[in-house]
Parts: C-alpha cells; structure tokens; sequence
C-alpha cells in the first residue's frame, strides 16, 4: 500500500505538470462523496466555491456524472444558471478540461485549468491516462477482514486502544496491527481517515 501511495504521488506530479493553474480530482465518487480528493487550485477559488456551495451547481461536475471520457470546458454544453465558470475564469481558471472514467456508482471526475490558453490535443490524452490510472490505483476494496471491521468500529465508536482490545480479548498491540493493516487496505493516513473511507465504501 506504501507502493501504492508513492505511486499516486507521481502520478499526481505529473498532473500538476500538465495543470499551470490547478487541478481536481474526486477519485471514487460513491453516494455524492469522493472517497479520496485531490486538488491545487487557487485557494482563494477553492474557499468561494465552497462558501458558495458550488459543487452540487457546477456544469462541469454535472457533465462528469453524466458521460465518460474527455472534454474542453469550452466544448460542454450544459448550463451554467450561476455563471460558476465565469467566476472560475476571474480566478485564473480560464481554459480547461474535464475527464470522467469509471461507473456511475464510483464514478471520477477530474478537472485541469490553465490560464493562457486551451489544452491540446495531446494534453488532454496525457491528462485522462493519468486520471485513469489514479482511478485504478485507488480502487477500494470490496470488503474488510471481520478483524478490521471489528476494530475500526471500536475506536469509531470512541474505545481507546485498552478498551476495544479488552472487548476484543486481545492484546493492545493485536488490535494496533488490526488497524494499522485496515489504514494500509484503505490507503488512510490516519485511523480516522480509515474509518471514514470505510463509513463511505459501506464497509462499516
């Protein structure tokens, strides 16, 4: 799973390559939540869009859930009532490119901004092979072991180590190995993070 993160973070450097004024990606989109984000755009624009709710408004997020593939901002057809890609251009994202891979039960939806000019041809190829593979890559699984399942909801529950391993009738450091293996099967960070994913993929 360490292989796994390092991989997602090269990947991720080559899209910020590509990506002169951010990116965008909700990997997994499941029940309207992402189970993993990633984004570079402007914080500025990143705090008015959220302060503005945009992202149940956005065309672009819209478009994402509604076919696959690949496509300019400038070419989508759907309207924008609160003119979100109007604003986004005032921020510097003026050009951009939208990517959607996967089923709509775990769909991603991807974006890339520029602000001099459109994407080329050859970028925006590049660009979808990389969200593709980041798609791939965090793939989450279908099922924990009972062990993790036991632990995760111990500790989401709010038991402290000595406690969930108590109820468990092991030792503290068997209920550590059953968490750190469920964050390494979740790609989490921390057990928190871990619970949530599992909370977002239906696990728990």
């Amino acid at each position: 799973m360490m292989l796994e993160r390092a991989t997602i973070d090269r990947e991720l450097k080559a899209l910020q390559a590509l990506s002169p004024a951010g990116y965008f990606v909700g990997l997994h989109i499941r029940f309207t939540a992402p189970l993993l984000t990633y984004q570079t755009y402007n914080a500025a624009w990143i705090e008015h869009y959220t302060a503005n709710a945009y992202a149940m408004r956005d065309p672009m997020t819209a478009w994402g859930f509604s076919t696959e593939g690949a496509a300019r901002w400038s070419e989508i057809q759907i309207p924008d009532p609160f003119g979100i890609m109007g604003e986004a251009a005032d921020f510097g994202l003026k050009y951009g490119v939208q990517i959607a891979v996967g089923p709509i039960s775990s769909r991603t939806i991807a974006g890339s901004a520029r602000a001099d000019r459109e994407f080329e041809d050859e970028e925006i190829s590049a660009i979808a092979d990389i969200v593709r593979r980041l798609h791939a890559l965090a793939e989450p699984p279908e099922k924990l072991t009972t062990a993790q399942v036991e632990a995760l909801r111990l500790i989401g529950a709010g038991d402290r180590h000595a406690a969930a391993a108590a109820k468990l009738g092991i030792s503290e450091s068997a209920l550590k190995a059953r968490l750190t293996s469920a964050r390494q099967r979740l790609m989490a960070r921390t057990t928190a993070e871990a619970i949530q994913r599992a909370k977002d993929a239906r696990l728990l």
